[in-house]
């Protein structure tokens, strides 16, 4: 059973960025993308967040690492610390707990530094380790995601996409965090390979005792790395559940309708298919009330006017933000 200790929690949070003048002398229109996210994260769990592209997963992620320069409000406390209001010079210090592997294994990667000297960077800027220390600690890390150590002298475009992937991986590993972020790691890889990555992942965190918040669009793959998934629409998240729970008994029409694009692997079943109509509409035309009934095939008319909030629905945890159930 899983440590219900929390690791991470987030109150509200919400990312706006600026946008493009409303006139001549107007002041930027803010541009919002993350809008009033609630949840949390478990010592040692992986907790997946899932959604169609624009919805916020990635500046959700990004949000909680302060890269970017965007506004960002609400609270976010780690281990119990409220870690929203502080300076970002005091936050340097807490890159040494939260770390990030990037969906681009190739752009994450500087291609003027060899293996050796990015992952040597990292060690050096943390004061982790220098000199003889600096390269047996890269050794290591080599030898733990899979790679040959005598890789450590290449540069990153003489790698494959997994390669440099695991690179990745040995660097936010550099400096022992607690919590990394998996901005999509494996949506830019070749199918034989994401399996490599996933397992990796999961082994990692089972001997180190990692927690991950793993960002992605493929189901597939969140079903069988996550504990907990959370699904994300337009900025909010509209359902929240175990894993096993949330895949077997999915109550938010979107859910529903994102579960049956999976493909069924029984030969000869076909899952019944929700298309839902209409795009995801953009940050500045969010619907009123409940901004997923314009393509929701059972809306009513109360849900253009009131915005369902995310409630608990059953003993187990399972919380779903739909006015079905209120």
């Amino acid at each position: 059973m899983k440590d219900q200790t929390e690791l991470l929690s987030v109150t509200d949070l919400r990312v706006q960025f600026p946008g493009k003048k409303s006139g001549v002398m107007g002041k930027p229109l803010p541009i919002p993308v993350v809008n009033g996210v609630s949840f949390n994260v478990y010592k040692g769990e992986t907790l997946g967040l899932v959604g169609e592209s624009g919805c916020g997963k990635t500046t959700l992620g990004r949000a909680l690492i302060r890269l970017g320069h965007p506004v960002v409000t609400g609270r976010v406390a780690f281990e119990g610390r409220e870690i929203s209001g502080i300076a970002n010079r005091e936050f340097r210090s807490l890159r040494k707990e939260i770390q990030m592997i990037f969906q681009d294994p190739f752009g994450s990667l500087n291609p003027r530094l060899t293996v050796r000297q990015a992952l040597e960077e990292v060690l050096l800027v943390h004061g982790m380790a220098r000199g003889e220390a600096a390269q047996k600690r890269i050794a290591g890390l080599l030898d733990v995601v899979g790679l040959n150590k005598e890789y450590s002298n290449r540069y990153p475009h003489e790698f494959s996409g997994g390669q440099r992937q695991r690179i990745g991986i040995a660097r936010a590993l550099a400096i022992n965090p607690k919590f990394i972020i998996c901005d999509e790691p494996v949506s830019a890889l070749d199918v034989s390979i994401q399996s490599q990555i996933i397992n990796l992942l999961k082994d990692l965190q089972r001997d180190m005792g990692l927690t991950y918040l793993f960002i992605a669009h493929d189901l597939s793959v969140v079903e069988y790395i996550s504990d907990r998934v959370a699904v994300m629409y337009l900025g909010k998240i509209v359902e929240i559940a175990d894993s096993t729970e949330l895949y077997a008994n999915p109550e938010h029409p979107y859910t529903k309708a994102l579960l049956s694009a999976i493909p069924n692997p029984e030969f000869g079943v076909k899952r019944e298919r929700i298309l839902l109509n209409g795009d995801l509409p953009g940050p500045l035309n969010i619907p009123s009330g409940c901004p997923f009934h314009p393509r929701c095939p059972v809306a009513t008319a109360a849900c253009t006017q009131r915005t369902p909030k995310l409630q608990q629905r059953h003993d187990n945890g399972h919380k779903v933000a739909c006015l079905l159930y209120e």
